[in-house]
């Protein structure tokens, strides 16, 4: 008889895994609580799926915050490895000016669903509005939600593909928490998430414009360019993303956090200084709007300089280049485009098989490692879930 694989969760890392497992005899069965698969990845790809990055990949890898553990993996199927993955689904891709990975169609659905058409020819057995209660062993209760049943299977082996904690409307609820030992699981903390300023009444204005070309830092940390939005509760824009991992190490070392800005990185201090000199024949907005400062980044100034500088040429400019900005947190989880934390390295083999019980094996973004928006999400989901799968393989094939 063939061996039994379940794989909870039809996101990328486990329809990566029912892909590896699906070429080997198994028979595979994959639940989704949700009526349908990767409801998160097509939430994704409606404004454009960026599905990897073609920088040089030891550059790609230190995006990551556990850039060792997973190394092996996104080294194996790096963006290349995806572009001709994504053309044997019949999608042609390109690289854009920024180094992004996208399809030609721009779209998620045209993969997704050349992706499944494969699967289920394969084989793959899929059984949507199936929640999966409990993990005993190598065996899952599981319900039927259109009918209300609950049954109980056994497997030779399972793949957790559960996601993480973000986004949970489109699936990722993090229940799959309970059925592992708390000190398993690092915390799960918002990631690509917008951070909290408490602004006054008169910042509503520029609420929702964007902060163009400007350099965003944590002190110690690498400059890095891009714009930002204003918004009611903060600041947010991939830019700010990428200090996230700053950002809460501050907050782990019991820090203030603090976020720095170069409104005009193009100008010395000097330079600036000189434009910002008073002019009796110009007003004050006038000589700012002239030294390069747009209403949103006026705005900005009036908010967080005392008005005592506002006159100060050298001081105002000094401020320019070098803002302070103090950030209460970020913005809840359930709005975060993903997480940091999950289940920790110490606790799976090389092979992502939990140590605690060699049945089950976990891949995707339930796994405790981050990293920023650009590819770099969807590219490790795609290669934990493919190691799994071959680790699934590798452990019954010992079986025999």
């Amino acid at each position: 008889m063939k061996k039994r694989v379940a794989i909870i969760g039809a996101g990328p890392a486990g329809l990566m895994a029912a892909e590896v497992l699906s070429q080997d005899g198994y028979e595979i069965h994959v639940y989704e609580q949700k009526p349908s698969a990767a409801r998160k990845f097509l939430m994704a790809g409606k404004t454009g799926l960026n599905i990897s990055h073609a920088e040089p990949i030891e550059q790609f890898i230190q995006r990551y915050d556990q850039a060792e553990w997973l190394a092996p993996w996104v080294k194996k199927w790096d963006a290349h490895w995806i572009q001709q993955w994504m053309k044997g689904l019949g999608i042609e891709s390109y690289i854009g000016s920024s180094g992004r990975v996208f399809p030609v169609e721009m779209k998620a659905a045209p993969l997704l669903r050349a992706w499944l058409k494969r699967l289920v020819e394969n084989g793959v057995i899929f059984h949507y509005r199936h929640q999966c209660l409990n993990l005993n062993g190598a065996t899952l209760s599981i319900k039927n939600l259109l009918i209300q049943e609950i049954i109980e299977q056994s497997f030779d082996a399972i793949i957790m593909a559960c996601g993480a904690v973000s986004w949970s409307q489109l699936g990722s609820d993090g229940a799959w928490q309970q059925w592992l030992a708390a000190h398993d699981i690092e915390a799960f903390q918002a990631s690509n998430a917008g951070v909290e300023h408490a602004w006054s009444k008169f910042m509503q204005p520029v609420f929702g414009q964007p902060l163009k070309r400007v350099e965003a830092w944590v002190e110690g940390q690498t400059k890095t360019m891009g714009d930002i939005v204003i918004s009611h509760y903060g600041l947010e824009s991939g830019l700010i993303y990428k200090q996230g991992r700053a950002l809460r190490q501050q907050q782990k070392n019991g820090q203030a956090m603090q976020l720095y800005l170069d409104l005009i990185p193009e100008q010395s201090m000097e330079q600036l200084a000189k434009k910002l000199q008073p002019s009796k024949k110009q007003s004050l907005s006038n000589v700012w709007r002239k030294a390069g400062l747009d209403a949103a980044k006026a705005n900005l100034l009036r908010e967080l300089v005392a008005k005592h500088l506002w006159n100060d040429p050298l001081a105002l400019a000094r401020q320019i280049k070098h803002l302070p900005i103090a950030l209460t947190g970020f913005r809840p989880i359930e709005e975060a485009i993903s997480c940091a934390g999950g289940v920790k390295r110490d606790v799976l083999s090389e092979q992502l098989q939990l140590k605690s019980n060699p049945h089950v094996f976990c891949c995707g973004e339930m796994l405790d490692w981050d990293a920023p928006t650009g590819g770099y999400l969807l590219t490790a989901c795609f290669a934990t879930g493919r190691a799994a799968g071959e680790g699934v393989h590798t452990y019954l094939a010992a079986q025999k």
